[in-house]
């Protein structure tokens, strides 16, 4: 009975640990001769992504231009347990949400997926406010309870980024109500706005992809405590033996 309750904990445990690894790397893309992290997000509000550890700086519509051309400009080296079917023609920009300029910073109290203003602190709905605040684990400027500043707030964790700056960063999603203008994300603060096309930003290149793997990652503290649990599986046969 016990070795059946050890084996099930350690099923669960390697199960748990395979289901939270949601960002993961699976390989690099050689641009202008380095080679960058491609970091896939198997969730991001619903979509699978990749995303390319790269900040490029330039305005808005050079951003655009720049995305689109990227795939013929990048060497792929996916570690060769992984596969990737992409879903997007090109990389382009992250999307947001698009609406009028209502600004909060309540988040998702309903846990829902619907937030009630566009521009603002908590929000999630966007890609890059989904990597920001749900996948890296990071806090805004302002709580969810309007108090400021949040203790531990602004871009503390970058996970497998190595090259995520604190700054601007733009989304591909212009400002239907002043189409001069497109939504930003700022990686310093948490915050979503919108700025003129002109200014310059930085952008994280993302598309979407279905990535295949041939073996599942199992996270270290997982695997280090399903071998603590077959080694006392094994003392306890040993016990039961009088050896």
């Amino acid at each position: 009975m016990k070795k059946i309750f050890l084996c099930s904990v350690l099923f669960l445990l390697l199960m748990s640990g395979m289901s939270q690894a949601e960002m993961i790397t699976i390989g690099t893309a050689t641009y202008n001769g380095n080679d960058y992290n491609l970091i896939w997000d198997d969730d991001n509000n619903g979509n699978s992504v990749v995303w390319l550890d790269y900040s490029n700086y330039v305005n808005w519509a050079s951003q655009v231009t720049w995305t689109n051309s990227l795939d013929s400009a990048l060497t792929y080296n996916i570690d060769a347990q992984y596969s990737v079917t992409w879903d997007d023609a090109a990389w382009r920009l992250p999307s947001t949400v698009d609406g009028g300029w209502d600004v909060g910073y309540e988040g998702d109290p309903d846990n829902d997926g619907n937030y009630t203003y566009t521009g603002g602190y908590n929000l999630a709905n966007s890609e890059m406010g989904h990597l920001y605040y749900e996948e890296l684990g990071n806090l805004g400027y302002i709580d969810t309870s309007g108090n400021y500043p949040q203790p531990g707030w602004g871009l503390t964790e970058t996970g497998d980024f190595k090259n995520l700056i604190a700054s601007r960063y733009w989304s591909g999603t212009e400002y239907a109500n002043m189409p001069s203008s497109a939504w930003y994300f700022r990686m310093e603060n948490g915050a979503q706005s919108t700025n003129n096309k002109h200014y310059d930003a930085y952008v994280l290149a993302v598309r979407s992809g279905q990535v295949s793997a041939s073996s599942a990652p199992v996270p270290g503290t997982a695997l280090l405590l399903g071998a603590g649990l077959l080694g006392l599986a094994a003392a306890g046969r040993k016990k039961g033996r009088g050896v």
